[in-house]
């Protein structure tokens, strides 16, 4: 191999990874030696103004999207970088895009599938570089940061798209529409013997055939085929209690990271994560051969997972219910052999209190738990069509974004829909990724008629990104938009009153409105305490009376066409 050809990472100690400005320059170079095979683009700029890139191998020489899509050819989807610090998919992707330009039988060896990737994600982060911010990682010597430029994470941004980069790869997702996607990461956790351990789109959340071929057939293929290359894998290892002795669970991987937002389109989604512990050079060579093992499993079976797909598009078209919230089943794990190091407890040397580490010296290998089954715990009925008013730009963006079919509505007219009233609702106490995040809600199911005006949007459930749009615009799913908080603002009464004026009128109001007295007097009875603080009692009759009411307020603006 001639030296201009091998990567920062080659040309280094193995224990050193490529600066942002390399890594872009290298791949420009590779695909102006090899443009037969490689094509490299800009996609997108991030929200500090640096370009992203994408490319794309192609064994014949077929980059057009288009011709790519109609044509029906299998896809495979490997996305790198958007941890900084957790790198070494950055360096083993290079070496493997080098080698499908320089050895004819790897290339040949894709058959008709195309290898699209992303060479580095968070641009931002790899930008911010330093050796302080993974306080538990071995290597390498220099590294990017976790946050992107708006010190967000973009692992948790695939839903809300606050940066411009998540937008990016929605839009890039979206048109290219892959069949299975790796998203590589470093882990940090138990200490075990494993280097690679595997995060998967969780197959009771993927669902139906799909979610059961990869539980049954590609996850043990993958199992054994990086056994067979040397390097024992495990499920990713989120212990139920503190140390893996205990049992470990599948992680549920919602819409906000790579693997849930890949299930929204149903994609087969892999998230690698190999041990923090490890030295780098293992955790490079133990990336490659996964990416390498998921992506032989696409060529051989990309005709099988195609088919799946496509019955898991058509059958959203149809469904009579969604799920949309899933729960891990702890009565029923599976099991699996596991090789682990003893947990021991000792006298922390900061504090009175006992600490957990892992005696190396003392390595165990048996089965454990693995809590691997997550039904469903919420199903709501499919309607027709969600109507989403065209005032709610920033829902409308993402559902554009990610291929929703929408219609729009052509004038004024009166429609009866069924719609939410939220009850209640409880936030985190502190921001999370910029939002405040809604954990608990409580809603009520109600029909009524509502003014569509022209140009509001409806969106038929009869289309393939189905899945998307239930998962989003149903409020009570793991990551629907109103939990991120963009439908805040209907919370909010608009109106308020003066309690002087208001008390002698509310007098009235409860003798005018009978269902507002009865009201009054149930709330009374299970609020006695209450009854001495005028603020709560003219608040709870301002609510609930009949004369003051803004339809408006808790009125969750999307509804629902039956």
């Amino acid at each position: 191999m001639s030296n201009e050809l091998r990567t920062p990472y080659e040309k280094g100690n193995l224990n050193q990874t490529t600066t942002h400005a390399e890594c872009i320059a290298w791949y420009q170079d590779l695909a102006a030696r090899h443009p037969g095979v490689l094509r490299f683009f800009e996609v997108g700029v991030s929200d500090a103004g640096v370009p992203i890139h994408a490319g794309v191998v192609s064994s014949d020489g077929v980059f057009d999207r288009e011709e790519i899509k109609r044509t029906g050819r299998p896809v495979f989807f490997n996305n790198n970088g958007i941890h900084p610090g957790e790198p070494e998919g950055v360096d083993a992707c290079m070496a493997l895009v080098r080698d499908f330009c320089t050895q004819p039988e790897r290339l040949a060896a894709l058959g008709k599938t195309v290898f699209l990737f992303v060479p580095l994600y968070n641009v931002d982060g790899s930008l911010n570089r330093a050796d302080t911010s993974r306080v538990n990682q071995d290597g390498p010597e220099q590294f990017g940061f976790r946050g992107n430029s708006r010190h967000l994470d973009l692992n948790r941004d695939f839903i809300k798209c606050d940066t411009l980069t998540a937008q990016v790869f929605n839009k890039l997702f979206t048109a290219w529409d892959p069949d299975v996607m790796v998203d590589t990461h470093t882990s940090n956790g138990a200490d075990y013997s494993y280097t690679m351990t595997l995060i998967h789109t969780q197959p009771d959340k993927l669902g139906g055939e799909l979610g059961e071929f990869l539980r049954s057939t590609m996850l043990p293929a993958m199992y054994a085929g990086m056994q067979e290359r040397g390097w024992p894998t495990c499920p990713y290892v989120n212990p139920v209690k503190d140390s893996p002795d205990h049992g470990i669970a599948d992680f549920l991987e919602t819409a906000r990271f790579s693997t849930g937002y890949a299930a929204l389109h149903h994609t087969i989604g892999f998230m690698p994560e190999t041990h923090m512990l490890k030295p780098f050079q293992d955790r490079y060579e133990s990336m490659r051969a996964l990416v390498e093992t998921a992506l032989a499993f696409t060529v051989q079976n990309a005709e099988q997972i195609q088919s799946l797909r496509r019955a898991a598009k058509q059958l959203g078209r149809t469904r009579a219910e969604w799920p949309i919230h899933w729960t891990m089943d702890a009565d029923n794990p599976d099991s699996f052999r596991f090789k682990g190091y003893e947990a021991k407890y000792k006298p922390s040397v900061l504090g009175t209190y006992t600490r957990l580490w892992y005696d190396r010296t003392s390595p165990w290998e048996r089965d454990i738990a693995w809590y691997n089954r997550f039904p469903a715990d919420i199903h709501v009925p499919a309607p027709r069509a969600y109507v989403v008013p065209q005032q709610w730009r920033e829902a409308i963006e993402r559902l554009q974004w990610n291929g929703v079919r929408m219609e729009r509505v052509e004038a004024d007219r009166m429609q009866e829909v069924d719609y939410y009233h939220i009850v209640s609702v409880a936030s985190r106490p502190n921001a999370y990724e910029g939002h405040m995040f809604h954990d608990d809600v409580v809603l009520e199911k109600r029909r009524g008629e509502v003014l569509l005006r022209a140009g509001d949007y409806i969106v038929p459930l009869d289309q393939d990104n189905a899945r998307y749009a239930v998962e989003t615009l149903e409020p009570l799913a793991h990551d629907s938009f109103f939990r991120w908080g963009f439908f805040n603002s209907v919370l909010e009464k608009k109106e308020a009153y003066s309690d002087y004026v208001f008390e002698d009128h509310a007098a009235e109001l409860l003798n005018d409105e009978p269902a507002l007295l009865a009201k009054f007097e149930a709330w009374k009875e299970a609020n006695p305490a209450l009854l001495d603080n005028q603020e709560a009692v003219l608040d709870f009759i301002f609510a609930n009376c009949e004369r003051y009411r803004e339809p408006e307020w808790r009125r969750y603006p999307v509804f629902m066409l039956a």
